[in-house]
């Protein structure tokens, strides 16, 4: 009996949970009135919105000449944030949608935050190709390929930046109603235990006459499977085309075809150490450690050391590729990255994104709380000096010494990227408050019986 139970999985869901244990526990938070733990961080991330939103009103009023950049490095650090954005925002439809097709029941507990995580992301991201426009109100509209009226205007179908614009609103899109079609069963568990007419009202509006019967749970399982098949393509193909904005420049450094592979691993990576660090303190602050559980933790630590490991290839090759074309403009590119002005952002992003993760092959560290919290947070942090060392160091010194030149970022660059900051954690705070952080439904369904998982 011993040998047999050794190599039975640990439960999903521990503590001994009954179906009636998982809607108590999720649908309590939902339904108490808010705390001052939560209304002081709320209250935090809506004065870190209102502070950023000043470069935004900066950014609006008076055009991106309020930015650091310059004639040299026309982009810096607008594209460096929306490609870590759109990166961060990758790890829900993974979480959701692949490991859905691959029946991966461990997503269950952490899929809806994710999910959101992504909503949220995507939305951060589009701040600053929208700012970059000029004209926020209008940037969006002419982006799109519609037939008009004021002459031979077109959007360019050969340029990248337009097939950001398909990638991005056709993930946005598919991510949002994956996300919603989720919600719908938890809505209406909501709504039937909601007491005040207002609540009653909301949820029953967003539980979309959900009754519980057989056909509706048929529906339910038949679009999310539908699309998390549509989503699985778009989790290659979204980071891939955000990548070809450099691949198919002549740019040093950036003419390469290893940045498919290597900007959806990295997306990848810094992805789940997002969730990580959300799912941490949710964990934390909701008492959620029956539903997320250690096994969940080292599930996305696993992923994590292998996404690390891919990235920390991906910048091997690169060099060797540099050295193997015989390119003196590559070569010198990646010597400047190591050496140059911008130095120390290349080795945070060399130590942050590949000996940190190499932490996660020891199970001690892989199930230690703390320092899964801390590596999540130094993961991001690399990512992040990522396509900083990506984009500045590949335009600031290009083919011809005499416009080469240095980026400083101004006080309006820092404070439109605290905004988006702010925004993201504001709506993550809603979402946790009035939404279930937890897939009750999914949930309920790998719940055992404590009699199952006792064994003598």
């Amino acid at each position: 009996m011993d040998v047999y139970t050794s190599h039975v999985r640990p439960p999903l869901v521990t503590g001994g949970k009954t179906v009636h244990d998982v809607t108590d526990d999720v649908c309590k938070h939902v339904e108490a009135t808010p705390n001052i733990k939560w209304l002081m961080a709320l209250g935090v991330s809506a004065v870190t919105l209102l502070i950023g939103a000043f470069g935004v009103y900066r950014t609006v009023f008076y055009g991106i000449g309020e930015w650091g950049l310059n004639k040299t490095v026309g982009w810096a650090w607008d594209i460096t944030n929306f490609v870590w954005w759109v990166g961060i925002g990758h790890a829900g439809t993974l979480i959701s949608a692949v490991l859905l097709l691959f029946r991966q029941k461990w997503r269950m507990s952490i899929n809806r935050a994710a999910e959101a995580m992504t909503i949220f992301a995507v939305i951060c991201a589009l701040m600053f190709p929208m700012l970059h426009m000029g004209r926020p109100w209008l940037g969006m509209y002419w982006a799109l390929p519609f037939p008009n009226t004021f002459g031979e205007l077109w959007v360019n179908f050969n340029s990248p930046l337009l097939w950001d614009v398909f990638a991005i609103s056709t993930y946005f899109s598919v991510s949002l109603v994956f996300w919603f079609v989720g919600l719908i069963p938890d809505f209406a568990t909501i709504r039937d235990r909601a007491t005040g007419p207002i609540a009653k009202a909301a949820y029953g509006a967003l539980s979309m006459g959900w009754v519980g019967g057989a056909k509706d749970w048929m529906r339910y399982e038949y679009v999310s499977l539908i699309l998390a098949g549509l989503a699985t393509p778009l989790v290659l193909s979204v980071h891939t085309i955000v990548s070809f904005d450099f691949a198919t420049s002549v740019i040093p450094g950036w003419h390469t075809t290893i940045f498919p592979p290597y900007f959806v691993a990295g997306a990848i990576f810094s992805g789940f150490a997002m969730v990580l660090t959300l799912m941490l303190v949710t964990r934390h602050v909701y008492n959620l450690k029956d539903y997320i559980t250690i096994n969940h933790i080292e599930s996305m630590n696993k992923v994590i050391v292998t996404t690390g490991s891919i990235v920390g290839i991906a910048y091997i090759t690169e060099f060797f590729i540099a050295w193997y074309s015989g390119v003196e403009y590559e070569h010198y590119v990646f010597l400047n990255r190591m050496k140059g002005p911008y130095w120390w952002a290349y080795w945070s992003m060399m130590t942050c994104n590949v000996i940190s993760p190499q932490l996660f092959w020891f199970k001690k560290v892989r199930t230690n709380i703390y320092i899964t919290f801390a590596l999540s947070i130094v993961v991001n942090i690399g990512m992040w000096f990522e396509r900083f060392v990506i984009i500045v160091t590949s335009l600031h010194r290009d083919f011809l010494p005499s416009s080469w030149a240095m980026f400083y970022p101004s006080k309006i660059d820092v404070l439109v990227y605290v905004f988006t900051f702010g925004l993201f954690f504001t709506l993550f705070f809603l979402f946790a408050k009035y939404f279930p952080v937890v897939n009750m439904a999914e949930v309920k369904s790998i719940i055992r019986d404590s009699s199952e998982r006792k064994e003598s």
